[in-house]
């Protein structure tokens, strides 16, 4: 008798401990995880090309990335504002800061305006270059400012206040070309390196930054070509999550409007490098942006790195299944194997401890 009630109590107090075990390691976890996440801010040109919108779902999908705002650039900013407030409220992030950039004219097409017109009316109208000084003045040296649109909101910036800017602690920029222009994909001959569109588009804001003495971090045509080809959009389109669908239905508008199948994820390339940059490995440059809007390395001290090439298969197996995972997966999963939801830790000491002490007692006694 004594040795059973020895053996009950063992199993009770090793029950008890992979209880507990769990919670705190859990609780370690998120903590270290927390400690962890990179700082971003997205200054982006959304509803042109598509390839904006699947930076920002990267950049939503990505738990190493916590987003402190999300700044529109270039064209008809509060219609873009009006179209990020839309897709962040259907993938429930509708607490994300969002401020309207710097109206400017512009050439291209807004493919994506009337996604952007069927959401609701942007009411909050926080000025885009208050919001990147004021920000990085709050969290000196944390922030990553990741540019994915021509550079007007980040010009003004450096205008008003350099000393602020310099508290970024980097840009990470999609834009420039150093050896490789358009269409340079490594089947034909290539054309050389060519005035890109988010560096032309504002020759002297690009200039400013590269100037300002923040580290720059480019992602250059040279290394962001990305083609997002039918085997791809079959499985990303066909995931059927609120993220997918939406990413699905801006994709058919711009389409529509481009009367192009695939598109180029040049964007989404400057997100990955802040996850993972060993997805676009750098090379130091000092680089210098001409009046037409060339990027130009030449002689002098290093004021960016530059990722010269990447490989399309890495990049591709890394970004897919982060859009295509849904928020519940991880809910899902356990309900499929426990029939239950995520138990709270005070429903795991009673419930659990309790039916498995039982069932062991019950078992040990029928050994008799």
């Amino acid at each position: 008798m004594i040795l059973r009630q020895r053996i009950v109590m063992c199993f009770v107090c090793s029950v008890a401990l992979l209880a507990i075990l769990p919670t705190r390691i859990g609780a370690q976890s998120a903590t270290v995880q927390n400690t962890a996440k990179t700082k971003i801010i997205l200054d982006t040109d959304i509803g042109d090309d598509i390839d904006d919108v699947f930076a920002l779902a990267l950049a939503m999908r990505s738990p190493e990335i916590e987003i402190v705002g999300i700044t529109t650039a270039w064209g008809d900013t509060t219609l873009r504002a009006r179209l990020v407030q839309r897709f962040l409220k259907e993938n429930g992030a509708s607490a994300i800061p969002i401020a309207v950039g710097i109206a400017t004219r512009s050439a291209a097409t807004f493919s994506q305006a009337r996604w952007a017109q069927d959401g609701a009316r942007f009411e909050k109208q926080l000025d885009a270059v208050d919001f990147l000084l004021e920000q990085a003045e709050k969290i000196p040296g944390e922030i990553t400012l990741v540019a994915i649109g021509p550079l007007t909101n980040i010009g003004a910036a450096i205008d008003r206040d350099p000393t602020a800017f310099l508290k970024f602690k980097r840009v990470v920029l999609m834009g420039g070309s150093i050896r490789k222009g358009y269409g340079d994909l490594g089947y034909a001959p290539d054309h050389g390196p060519q005035p890109e569109y988010n560096i032309y588009s504002d020759v002297a804001a690009a200039q400013k930054l590269f100037a300002s003495g923040v580290p720059v971090f480019m992602m250059p045509l040279d290394s962001t070509q990305l083609m997002l080809d039918e085997v791809k959009r079959n499985i990303l389109f066909s995931a059927g999550t609120a993220m997918t669908n939406s990413l699905a239905a801006l994709y058919y508008q711009w389409v529509e409007r481009n009367r192009t199948p695939t598109a180029t994820l040049f964007d989404v390339m400057a997100v990955a490098y802040v996850v993972q940059p060993e997805l676009c490995p750098v090379t130091e440059f000092h680089i210098t942006v001409d009046a037409q809007g060339f990027t130009r390395p030449g002689a002098g001290a290093t004021n960016a790195s530059a990722c010269l090439a990447s490989d399309s298969e890495k990049f591709f197996h890394f970004v897919l299944p982060r859009l295509t995972q849904s928020p519940q997966v991880a809910v899902n999963l356990r309900m499929s194997v426990t029939g239950t939801a995520n138990p709270s830790p005070s429903e795991t000491s009673l419930t659990s401890i309790e039916g498995s002490v039982s069932a062991f007692v019950a078992a040990f006694d029928n050994l008799d």
